[in-house]
């Protein structure tokens, strides 16, 4: 089965940063997409930063500038380095991953989150 377990979230002020990670394992096939994705209160999920097989990184508007994905191809874990951080990024931040044409989807179309297969149980960050 696959599995994904986010860590190093936390309350920091507005300024500051955090990093996220998410170690993986089962998954069969390298060749698969993998992103953050957060949800604010009241708010529908969205997609914040996705990263395909060849290291190709999309960020929404929001976070440009800011956030910055990456992965280690050995450890099988996805980062997510917050920087500049306001209190609009307060949510419950998700990784996620599914095949390579997530990648291309999420970017697209807002709610493609919902046929995502593979979701960490989250990790809230709170910016005051």
């Amino acid at each position: 089965d696959v599995q994904l377990v986010e860590s190093g979230g936390g309350s920091v002020q507005t300024g500051g940063s955090l990093r996220l990670s998410c170690p993986s394992s089962g998954f069969r096939s390298r060749k698969y997409c993998m992103g953050w994705f957060r949800q604010g209160p009241g708010k529908e999920r969205e997609g914040v930063t996705v990263i395909d097989s060849d290291g190709r990184r999309i960020y929404a508007d929001s976070v440009k500038a800011r956030f910055t994905i990456s992965k280690d191809n050995v450890k099988n874990t996805v980062y997510l380095q917050m920087n500049s951080l306001k209190p609009e990024d307060t949510a419950m931040y998700y990784c996620a991953a599914d095949r390579a044409v997530t990648c291309r989807e999420v970017p697209l179309r807002p709610a493609y989150y919902r046929y995502i297969n593979y979701w960490g149980q989250g990790t809230q960050v709170t910016v005051s």
